[in-house]
């Protein structure tokens, strides 16, 4: 079947899955970050007439002509937005129409105005200020650089403190996925997976099919040590939950090295038998993986691949993967087939950097007729 065929079966399979999404509740966390999207002015004619400068590597080869000089880059604020995987991820599966129960550092005494419109359409508890991010953009990609102190504080006991452990509870066992991502920022977050798993995941009903999402996002800076315990625990889910692992390329290069997984340089062919090694040694049912331009995935059966709807100068790019994540957690907790899932992600994403605002179910099925 071509692409083409296959987004208009994945359009139909979706029109056909997507009618009792209230009937559905999604609990997510942990994290919070207030986004301020930035690019840099490269040449200033007046102040209406600038560029930006445009790619990573250009701006590499800035900072290097500055080194044992000095240099001064003017930043241009474009947006200030809501961010965190956890909250991008959790808001852009609000935009489908899912019930979502979210948890993470939304604001102190108040919620911060970044989150305000996302409290609207989700039942939110915030356990804290949120975190900071810079997100300098580029058309090849982002830089991040994040302030993340405020994430310190956050563990198993101020989750269910912030509810009430009886209600937090009751509100775990109701949920049909659950998201658990920004492993790599969350200090405690493998000590919450544990406790999770002792005091949460024994009380769940038997017999109902239940999704979980992690995503380590980019664990670069932790030692080998904390991501193979990380792995080893999220894998425990899998006796609860049907359980995805989703990465940026980048990402499964990281963990590939951790668990010995060689596969020679990155390939849709490649990334596929990738995916299908880490489900095999962790045990878990689906691994993910997004590159830029394409994505692919694998569970205990087969794997799949397509291509996405690259865009060389995006709106936006921060929070890409996270849409991407929701469109194919929805797809997967719709148990549409992996091709199915994959075009679903591509297209939440593809969508979202065009627009620079996340898609609605309806948005999506138009986007994947309608691929340009």
């Amino acid at each position: 079947m071509s692409q083409s065929n296959q987004r208009i079966d994945a359009a139909q399979k979706l029109k056909k899955s997507a009618v009792d999404l209230k009937n559905r509740p999604c609990l997510l966390g942990f994290d919070g970050f207030v986004d301020y999207i930035i690019r840099m002015v490269d040449k200033k004619i007046t102040k209406d007439d600038i560029t930006f400068i445009p790619t990573i590597s250009s701006f590499a080869e800035r900072l290097q002509r500055a080194a044992g000089k000095s240099s001064n880059i003017e930043l241009r604020i474009q947006q200030v937005k809501l961010g965190g995987n956890g909250p991008i991820m959790a808001n852009a599966m609000s935009q489908f129409g899912l019930p979502i129960t979210y948890f993470g550092s939304l604001g102190a005494s108040e919620i911060h105005p970044a989150f305000v419109d996302f409290s609207k359409r989700a039942q939110v508890y915030s356990l804290g200020e949120p975190a900071v991010t810079d997100a300098l953009e580029f058309e090849d990609g982002k830089i991040l650089m994040g302030k993340h102190e405020a994430l310190h504080g956050i563990n198993y006991q101020s989750i269910t403190r912030s509810a009430g452990a009886e209600n937090f509870d009751q509100l775990w066992q109701q949920s049909q996925f659950v998201g658990m991502v920004n492993w790599t920022m969350l200090d405690a977050m493998t000590e919450i997976w544990q406790e999770l798993l002792a005091k949460n995941c024994p009380n769940l009903p038997e017999g109902e099919r239940r999704v979980v999402f992690f995503d380590l996002a980019d664990p670069e800076k932790r030692s080998k040590e904390d991501i193979l315990e990380a792995l080893h625990t999220l894998a425990e889910f899998a006796k609860y939950y049907t359980v995805i692992l989703g990465v940026n390329e980048k990402e499964s290069d990281q963990i590939a090295a951790v668990l010995d997984i060689g596969d020679g340089p990155n390939s849709p062919e490649s990334l596929q038998k990738r995916a299908a090694a880490i489900c095999k040694k962790l045990k878990i049912q689906t691994t993910v993986i997004h590159p830029v331009k394409y994505a692919v995935a694998a569970n205990q059966y087969s794997t799949a691949y397509v291509d996405g709807p690259f865009v060389a100068q995006p709106l936006i790019s921060t929070g890409a993967g996270d849409h991407f994540n929701a469109g194919f957690s929805l797809a997967t907790l719709l148990e549409l087939d992996l091709t199915s899932s994959l075009l679903t992600g591509v297209s939440t994403s593809g969508f979202y950097v065009r627009k620079a605002q996340s898609p609605t179910v309806p948005d999506l099925i138009e986007f994947l007729h309608d691929w340009k």
